[in-house]
């Protein structure tokens, strides 16, 4: 009687898994939410990446916030690709970021450039070898400063 639940509950679940569109469009709010979680998740990276430096954390967790950020950093200009303003709060992206295209991606894939670079020195050398990297790597403020309504 288990393994008949078993089977009813895997083709209930199959069946409202076909009925869910493939391809769905957010509002701009999901827009603006996405991209928020995606910013915060970027600088809750860097905070704990610079614990691990600070000693105050552990530095065998270095390399994976590394990697982590890598990764992330990858989606921080996608989440910004649809022209969704996010209003004019505290953080919040500007609209000059979509009028200054060109600006603002180019200083974002130089952003994942350095991610990406930071990332391969330490998997390949651990934190003595990233570590040298780690401020220069980020460059965030630049574009806050420029991009992102004040703090």
């Amino acid at each position: 009687m288990t393994n008949i639940k078993k089977i009813i509950g895997g083709f209930a679940m199959a069946a409202t898994i076909a009925l869910v569109p493939m391809t769905t469009h957010a509002d701009d709010q999901d827009t603006i939410d996405y991209r928020k979680q995606v910013m915060s998740s970027l600088g809750a990276q860097a905070a704990a990446l610079f614990m691990t430096l600070q000693q105050k954390a552990p530095a065998e967790n270095f390399a994976s916030h590394v990697k982590a950020l890598a990764v992330n950093s990858t989606q921080a200009l996608k989440a910004f690709e649809p022209n969704v303003e996010g209003g004019t709060g505290k953080g919040d992206a500007m609209p000059k970021i979509w009028s200054n295209w060109d600006d603002f991606s180019a200083k974002m894939n130089e952003f994942v450039e350095k991610m990406a670079a930071l990332d391969k020195a330490a998997q390949e050398g651990g934190m003595a070898a990233a570590a040298p990297l780690v401020q220069e790597s980020f460059t965030c403020k630049g574009c806050h400063d420029e991009y992102r309504y004040a703090e």
